[in-house]
């Protein structure tokens, strides 16, 4: 594979994407005309293959989808380089301009806290994340609907990302399992990733930090791990309730 074969045109806006991420695959379709999910997984190191093509295609860049037989037999997903004819190069400014905009909504609507942790952080350290995956929910006209929308710490937004790409939704593609999820709305929800689990995060800041260091205190006295011993005094707590 050459880059001969490309229009002077495209080749310069490949040449002008630097992004890590976006910069491996064009690199490998440019060696070898194509790459796979094999590929992108097993020698990238990418997780989540149609990320890394998404990052390409938000730089109005086109990219076809085809099948390929993998090192096991099995049919799988390969991307190579669309008709030069068709790139979109304002698609990554007007998505960027479009993010900015809902992440100004937001942060007028929450304020600048992580609608995961509930922490307050400066503005450019809280990242727009939409809450039902763009996997799951697929990959049509971008909403202007802020509750499809929510601000996460990059601590945070990397958590969610890990669970998400492990749960069995990320197969399936219900978006209203998503939407029942922890991770897409922690203010209401009745699962985390599909499993009978209920969460929740709690920071002690200042004055606060004291009552913090005397539950540590207690549970290491009564031979418990901290959040075993919270539970239990909570747990105690509810059971106590109305009988005074």
């Amino acid at each position: 594979m050459t880059e001969q074969r490309f229009p002077p045109g495209f080749l310069n806006v490949l040449r002008g994407v630097s992004a890590k991420r976006p910069r491996t695959v064009i690199d490998h379709i440019l060696e070898h005309g194509q790459i796979t999910t094999e590929e992108l997984r097993d020698v990238y190191g990418y997780n989540h293959p149609p990320r890394a093509i998404r990052d390409v295609r938000e730089h109005g860049i086109p990219i076809e989808t085809f099948r390929v037989t993998g090192s096991d037999g099995r049919r799988i997903a390969a991307y190579r380089f669309g008709d030069p004819s068709q790139q979109r190069a304002t698609q990554l400014s007007g998505r960027t301009v479009f993010l900015s905009a809902i992440k100004r909504a937001l942060i007028e609507k929450f304020g600048m806290r992580c609608n995961l942790y509930m922490d307050t952080f400066p503005e450019n350290e809280l990242q727009v994340d939409h809450r039902v995956p763009f996997e799951v929910a697929g990959e049509g006209e971008l909403s202007d609907d802020t509750d499809a929308y929510m601000l996460l710490c990059a601590s945070a937004n990397r958590a969610k990302s890990w669970t998400c790409e492990r749960c069995e939704n990320w197969r399936l593609r219900d978006a209203d399992v998503c939407r029942s999820c922890y991770w897409a709305f922690p203010e209401r929800y009745s699962h985390v990733a599909m499993s009978d689990i209920r969460r929740l995060d709690i920071a002690w800041r200042g004055d606060e930090t004291s009552d913090y260091e005397s539950l540590r205190e207690d549970a290491e006295r009564s031979g418990e791990d901290l959040p075993i011993f919270v539970k239990n005094v909570l747990r105690s707590h509810i059971r106590n309730r109305g009988k005074d």
